[in-house]
């Protein structure tokens, strides 16, 4: 059984502007990963009706997939050091959600329904960075100990049901706080 629970989190300063920084840059690098998806679906497909006869000069490249761009996270990091500052599974989870919505547009989900085309995110369209290995060491009392943010003091209404595994953290900027 899944069950999520939310906590309001309670950042210092210098916490609020980093987490801040990083939707900013994890904004850019998704809306950079999508576009190369883009790019490449504009210039590959061919509508089954109208297939060209000749076939362009230029040798088609790969599909840009999920571990095709994971992959390339290595070069951004070396490339723009400032990235260096995100958690690398906060990095890998923002390819995935990439490669999931693009996904959905292209195939469609497990029932066949396709999505619309994947939007590019503006400034308050995206709010959410995730953690996919949380663990319950994490906690401490009412505070969180987040990777490359530090302890972040939350508040605790309701405790954690016994027997059950935190799986994933998401972290959400919402109107009134995170």
């Amino acid at each position: 059984m899944r069950t999520a629970y939310q906590y309001r989190l309670q950042p210092t300063y210098e916490q609020r502007c980093q987490m801040s920084r990083w939707l900013n840059m994890l904004r850019h690098q998704y809306n950079w990963l999508l576009a190369d998806r883009f790019d490449w679906w504009e210039m590959n497909r061919c509508p089954v009706n109208a297939c060209p006869l000749v076939a362009s000069i230029a040798e088609p490249r790969e599909p840009p997939d999920y571990y095709g761009q994971k992959r390339s996270l290595v070069p951004l990091k070396g490339e723009r050091p400032w990235y260096k500052e995100i958690h690398s599974q906060v990095l890998q989870d923002m390819v995935k959600r990439v490669s999931l919505a693009f996904k959905r547009f292209i195939k469609g989900d497990s029932a066949g329904q396709r999505s619309g085309k994947p939007r590019f995110k503006g400034q308050h369209r995206y709010r959410t960075f995730t953690y996919p290995q949380a663990s319950h060491d994490w906690i401490d009392g009412n505070r969180v100990n987040l990777p490359k943010i530090g302890a972040v003091k939350f508040i605790r209404h309701r405790p954690l049901p016994e027997g059950f595994a935190l799986k994933t953290a998401a972290i959400s900027l919402k109107a009134d706080g995170w």
